[in-house]
Formats: structure tokens, sequence, C-alpha cells
């Protein structure tokens, strides 16, 4: 019951000199079925783009590298493969750095720390805005009697194609990825619908009365998503507890 990508024939490389770090994105990579190359400097970086054919779909870039920081590697990049995807990886999140590195053209800047799982949703994030649709990654998501392709926003309960609006499945997707957690209203206005200001409205009840309509076996008895009244919601993709034990 987890979202379930497709990167086997995607190419990715990591240039960084720190060699735990290195190794970490490498095997996280490899477990998500990315082909990994790894490079240690600038100048090798820019050599295994020149020599690898296929080029690569990807580029994970440090910006503290040794021999050609990744400023520089970026630039480079921009003069020979502008269309090759970098996100930039760095412990420099002054506003300056940042917008430096849009400037010369990255896709993305991840700030460290940071989690696998937030890098991997940028990853995809921005491969899913540079590739060509035959090669984009497929990410299915199955639960119950529904499977849902975030690729190309169709779902289905069963054999039957759900009709799903914009908003709704921006909601389904958002509860689907804070599972098992409680999601405020605050929190679906803020980062579905892009309200920040501290309101409540009930639009937001219609429509999850509208999404449980179209996931759940019967809409009267929710299997899939738990109204915790005073709170929110909270999605369970094998059944909210009380109701699997119902079923026992």
């Amino acid at each position: 019951m987890q979202i379930k990508a497709n990167h086997q024939n995607l190419r990715m490389l990591v240039v960084e000199d720190n060699e735990e770090v290195a190794q970490g994105l490498e095997d996280y990579f490899i477990t998500e079925g990315y082909q990994v190359t790894r490079a240690d400097d600038g100048e090798t970086a820019l050599s295994l783009v020149r020599r690898t054919r296929p080029t690569f779909d990807i580029v994970l870039l440090d910006v503290m590298l040794p021999k050609k920081n990744g400023f520089e590697v970026l630039q480079d990049l921009q003069t020979t493969h502008a269309a090759l995807p970098v996100l930039m990886l760095t412990g420099r999140g002054e506003e300056e750095s940042v917008l430096n590195a849009f400037g010369l053209g990255a896709e993305d800047y991840v700030v460290k720390p940071f989690s696998p799982e937030e890098l991997a949703a940028r990853v995809q994030a921005i491969l899913h805005r540079t590739m060509p649709p035959d090669r984009t990654p497929m990410l299915i998501y199955r639960f119950g009697h529904v499977s849902v392709n975030f690729s190309t926003h169709e779902a289905y309960f069963d054999e039957n194609e759900i009709s799903f609006t914009a908003l709704e499945f921006d909601i389904l997707r958002y509860l689907i990825e804070n599972k098992e957690r409680i999601v405020s209203r605050k929190e679906l206005l803020r980062d579905v619908w892009g309200i920040s200001q501290d309101i409540v409205t009930r639009t937001i009840d219609r429509h999850i009365a509208s999404v449980r309509k179209k996931i759940e076996p019967n809409p009267t008895q929710p299997f899939h998503i738990e109204t915790v009244y005073g709170q929110g919601y909270r999605f369970y993709p094998e059944g909210i507890p009380a109701a699997r034990d119902s079923q026992v």
C-alpha cells in the first residue's frame, strides 16, 4: 500500500565530495530504481557528462567541490548540456547563493541537512517537468478497490474509471502523502488551496465528502478517510482501525 515509482531506465549523476553523503545518496536512489553514477569533484563530473551516452537524466550537484565548484560546473553544463536538469545540494542557504543557483539554470536547490524522501520528491517533480511523457516515471498508488496513477491523473475503482476534479485529485494525493496522520483543515487550505489566512471553510468538508463518494466502498460508513472531529481528517490505506475491526 505505497506509492510505487518505476525509475528503472533513469540515469542519475551524484556530484558530492563527502564520501558518507555520496554513498548515502547512491544507496538510497539505487533502491528507488535509478542507475546512479558518482563524481567527487567538478572536473570529473563534467567529464562524465561529456562521455556518457545517452547522457544523464538528472544531476544532483553539491556546491562546495574540489577543482571546480558547483556553480562553475552548472555554468559549464548550461553551455554544453542546457537541457540536462540540475538539482543543487548545499549547506549554504543564503538568499544570494540560492538566487545564484537559479540564475545559472538550476531546476531546484536543497539545503543540507535534508531527508532522502524530500529529495526524492523534488527529483520526481523535476523529472515530470523536464522529461518527455514517454519517459516520465509512472507513479502508481493502490489501496482498497482504488488504483491512482499520479503521472496521468487517472484513477480506477476496480475496473471503473473515477472522474476527479483537479482539486479533488490534489486533496487525495495530499491525504495519501500524509497517511495515518491527522491533516487539519488549515493545512489543507494552506498546502492544497494555497490559502495562508487563518480561516475555516466548510468547502473543505464538501470536497472531502465528494472524494469519499468516489473512493469509499460505502461513503456513509467511511473506510479510508476518517473524520477526526475538531481536528481534521486522516487517511488509512488499509482501512480506519475501527472500520477494520468491525469487519473481523
